[in-house]
């Protein structure tokens, strides 16, 4: 990646990044931008949920359905919905240039309101059965809430120093959390592991190909995934005792 400096419609400087590496045909271009959207930040989380709730054999298993379309609801509610408005309001209000966050300072904002939704729901979640009389949310779900929570803080901390890939963080969170179940589970996980990591490989090798990220901010987001996962799980752990 090479960057340059240029003077936008407000007559000051402004720096301008070109992609790392060399621009693609335009099919794996569109294919690219489509496995970004569809793996988007915003809604792998609630991908993840859905997974826990109608996927997984056991963790939702006494939970109605009604129950359990509420807990995904939640989920779509603090990790979708919520942050989509922000980013359209910080748009409106033109405190940021793009929705798609193109600078450092752009994503400032948005990350710390993140930080705010998340937290409610691994908060609302770890407390849920201790303040009222219905079944507890599983500990997989609250700990996966925890990681997103902590994934908002180290996302920050390294949006200082440069523009990490906020699709490698949140594919580090998710390779981590299906690691540490299939360790702690009597399930085989051969399955979902591949996949994961298939899906995990699409969408970084897309952010190579459509973003103008360098291989470093791709591979510390995912290492920032990572340890956010390890820190949520803790977390939850220690919470609970």
């Amino acid at each position: 990646m090479s960057s340059s400096l240029m003077v936008n419609e407000q007559e000051g400087l402004q720096e301008v990044r070109t992609a790392y590496f060399p621009t693609q045909p335009a099919p794996l271009r569109v294919l690219a931008r489509l496995i970004s959207w569809i793996f988007h930040p915003v809604f792998v989380p609630v991908m993840v949920i859905w997974f826990l709730v109608y996927v997984h054999p056991y963790l939702f298993a006494g939970f109605s359905a009604e129950q359990k379309f509420r807990t995904v609801m939640m989920a779509a509610i603090s990790f979708t919905f919520f942050p989509l408005i922000t980013i359209l309001l910080l748009k409106g209000l033109k405190f940021i240039d793009s929705i798609y966050l193109h600078t450092q300072k752009e994503r400032v904002i948005p990350f710390m309101a993140c930080m705010i939704w998340y937290f409610w729901i691994a908060y609302v979640w770890n407390n849920f059965g201790k303040t009222r009389d219905v079944v507890d949310i599983p500990h997989n779900a609250v700990q996966f809430a925890f990681a997103a929570f902590f994934s908002t803080i180290i996302g920050l901390m390294l949006n200082i120093k440069m523009k990490v890939s906020l699709h490698a963080i949140s594919m580090g969170v998710v390779v981590c959390f299906f690691v540490l179940m299939a360790l702690s589970q009597d399930i085989n996980y051969a399955v979902y592991l591949a996949l994961v990591m298939v899906i995990a490989g699409l969408v970084c090798t897309s952010r190579f190909m459509v973003s103008d990220h360098t291989p470093g901010e791709v591979y510390i987001g995912l290492l920032a995934g990572i340890v956010s996962m390890l820190i949520g799980y803790q977390a939850e752990k220690i919470l609970s005792v």
